[in-house]
């Protein structure tokens, strides 16, 4: 993928805001279990950075995919996982199908404040009974009054990331009886209409700086004007704009695999064991060039990707390939350069320990790799029952 001079300078003006604006104060917020993202949203809004690729009609800049991606290598460059995750929740989760099919009125309403930072939205689809299989949804949304009328929503979300902090959540319900995949609707539910709760923030194991609660609602009512798109079409819309969050965690992955190399080289020179640089024992330097060459592979994957989405292809398979690797990449780095820092690596600040944490939730969210490897299976038509012939 070849990038153009526009391309580098979204990457600098990426870069200048994690290096200014966010890496600064990520131990702090590391500590205090949430970032302030109205504030860190703001500061992206004015640089246009939340609607690289959405409409310039609702205050987006109107490229295409491959300026998002150029970004979200920067904002990789967070020293943590959390934030990068948190600003992929409102670019690339909870706003790629109102962008794409939301009536005019409702992206005025809920997408042009996104892009511009003055909201902060989240992604409501995981349920307790329900994670990657987005299909065993259990939340409902019954229609009152006709067409001009309300949905009213019962259910509950888990897992839902700045849920906290939220002012509107793009939320997957079952809007009617029937087949589970055409019985769906994506709807915009502002998190403070009545009965709407967001439950307290979850003790993760890693992401730290981010929240991330259970959501319930107990006859919550909006008009039906803040579905998007047709009704019943929400699961397809859902798988759609997965895509978009499968290649922006992929993406994003890269800088903080190639700072914890990094870093770790830079500590094996520094350390002398039996008279050496740890570095200079060849199965350690042999390892970090084996690593490094797997996080430029899994580039190489993303890119590809990417070109074909921008493209028009179905990048379903090679979203899933790349969601696939960078979770498992993101584990092996993380634990093989962990091992080298020796005791100091079993320290919770430690950039391994912070990326062994935070790493691991790429191979869960999203879509586990047991979905991943399903969907790469279907594709390759090696699914039983299902082989080509």
């Amino acid at each position: 993928m070849r990038f153009s001079e526009e391309h580098h300078q979204i990457r600098r003006t990426a870069r200048e805001l994690v290096e200014k604006e966010i890496n600064p104060h990520v131990d702090e917020w590391e500590r205090a279990g949430q970032f302030p993202a109205h504030e860190v949203f703001k500061k992206m809004g004015k640089l246009g950075l939340l609607g690289v690729h959405k409409p310039e009609a609702y205050g987006g800049m109107g490229l295409d995919y491959s300026y998002q991606i150029a970004a979200v290598e920067e904002f990789g460059g967070c020293h943590n996982g959390a934030v990068p995750m948190a600003i992929g929740v409102q670019t690339d989760m909870a706003t790629p199908a109102l962008a794409r099919w939301g009536a005019d009125d409702l992206r005025r309403e809920f997408l042009a404040p996104a892009i511009s930072g003055d909201m902060v939205a989240a992604i409501a689809v995981s349920e307790t009974s329900g994670g990657s299989d987005v299909a065993a949804i259990k939340t409902t949304a019954r229609s009152e009054g006709g067409p001009g009328g309300d949905y009213v929503i019962n259910g509950s979300k888990m897992w839902i990331t700045n849920a906290a902090q939220a002012d509107w959540l793009c939320l997957l319900a079952n809007t009617g009886e029937g087949a589970v995949h055409l019985n769906k609707s994506l709807i915009i539910v502002p998190t403070r209409t009545k009965g709407l709760t967001i439950g307290p923030k979850i003790d993760k194991l890693g992401m730290r700086a981010s929240d991330t609660c259970p959501v319930f609602l107990e006859d919550v009512r909006v008009p039906q004007r803040h579905r998007i798109g047709q009704e019943g079409t929400g699961f397809m819309m859902q798988m759609v704009q997965f895509q978009e969050e499968r290649l922006f965690g992929a993406a994003s992955a890269l800088r903080g695999m190639e700072r914890v190399i990094d870093e770790t080289i830079a500590y094996c020179k520094s350390r002398q064991t039996f008279g050496q640089p740890l570095i200079d024992n060849q199965v350690i330097h042999f390892r970090m060039a084996e690593l490094a060459t797997e996080v430029e592979l899994l580039r190489s994957l993303v890119y590809r990707a990417v070109e074909d989405y921008v493209a028009g292809t179905d990048v379903t398979r090679l979203a899933s390939m790349a969601k696939l690797k960078a979770g498992r990449l993101g584990r092996e780095v993380a634990d093989a350069c962990l091992q080298y820092w020796g005791g100091m690596g079993f320290t919770w600040d430690n950039v391994a320990s912070r990326a062994y944490r935070d790493s691991r939730l790429m191979s869960i969210g999203g879509g586990a790799d047991e979905i991943m490897l399903g969907i790469i299976c279907k594709l390759m038509g090696i699914l039983p029952g299902k082989r080509k012939k």
